[in-house]
């Protein structure tokens, strides 16, 4: 698998950078799209995506690469070459995240309505930018036979690309993908929904991608760990009590639900 997309002189694109450029601009579009027909301020938006990009591709290096640190001690060049690939999307969650909160509070703004805003565009990035780990030959699976893959579907030009290390392995990062993808199709409909309150849908893909994420990871062979346990089945398991506790149990939000439940049961 050829990992350049672009050699000019002496200067390389990597394929991996393509797709997170992509996954960053598709979510950018998406978040523009629904700001701007909330009436919200595009200017507080596109500030906002500024500072939380910087902030939340350095959050998702420096949280690889602490879960790597006997390597980047070793090699501490390698910590910056980023387009080599090494970026964990629950760094760039736990930074950005952080990163919104600060700058909503800034502002004055709600931030669970914020974030409502931001998670149909992020789970849509998401689901681009698992591309880039394609071309760097990241996020696999457990070793399978090629016959396999081609028989659940697997198109061929991927099936060669799983050829890793001397063996086909499974396409784990087409598994997320496709979750994130559908996660996406979910949102925008749960989105619609005339009894939705604020923080349900973060809550709702709080939910949807760590449970995708915790059975997924648990089919990688190249999983961050931390001792015997995978890392991001641990904080998935955090973030899923994190999106239950937003959607039904928050103060904003469970005597709204438990009421709306009730009425449902009467009718």
């Amino acid at each position: 698998m050829n990992r350049v997309f672009l050699n000019i002189g002496v200067l390389h694109i990597y394929w991996y950078s393509v797709f997170i450029f992509l996954g960053v601009l598709a979510a950018f579009t998406v978040i523009y799209l629904e700001a701007k027909k909330q009436k919200m301020n595009l200017d507080f938006f596109f500030n906002l995506a500024f500072y939380t990009i910087i902030f939340g591709i350095l959050g998702a290096r420096i949280y690889y690469v602490l879960f790597n640190l006997s390597y980047y001690c070793a090699h501490p060049i390698e910590i910056f070459k980023i387009w080599e690939g090494g970026l964990a999307i629950h760094g760039g969650l736990l930074f950005g995240g952080m990163t919104v909160l600060f700058y909503t509070n800034k502002h004055h703004q709600n931030f669970l309505k914020i974030l409502d805003i931001i998670v149909v565009g992020l789970i849509l990035g998401q689901a681009i930018g698992r591309w880039g780990n394609f071309f760097n030959g990241e996020a696999y699976g457990a070793v399978i036979q090629e016959s396999k893959l081609l028989a659940q579907g697997v198109p061929a030009w991927i099936v060669k690309g799983m050829y890793i290390g001397g063996a086909y392995h499974q396409p784990t990062f087409l598994y997320e993908s496709i979750f994130d993808f559908v996660g996406f199709l979910l949102l925008l409909c749960i989105r619609k929904y005339r009894y939705l309150h604020i923080g349900q849908l973060t809550g709702s893909y709080l939910i949807w991608y760590s449970v995708g994420r915790f059975f997924i990871e648990g089919m990688r062979m190249d999983s961050l760990m931390l001792g015997s346990i995978r890392i991001a089945q641990l904080v998935s398991i955090v973030l899923f009590g994190v999106g239950v506790y937003i959607c039904f149990f928050h103060p904003n939000n469970k005597k709204k639900f438990f009421h709306l439940y009730h009425e449902e049961k009467i009718e």
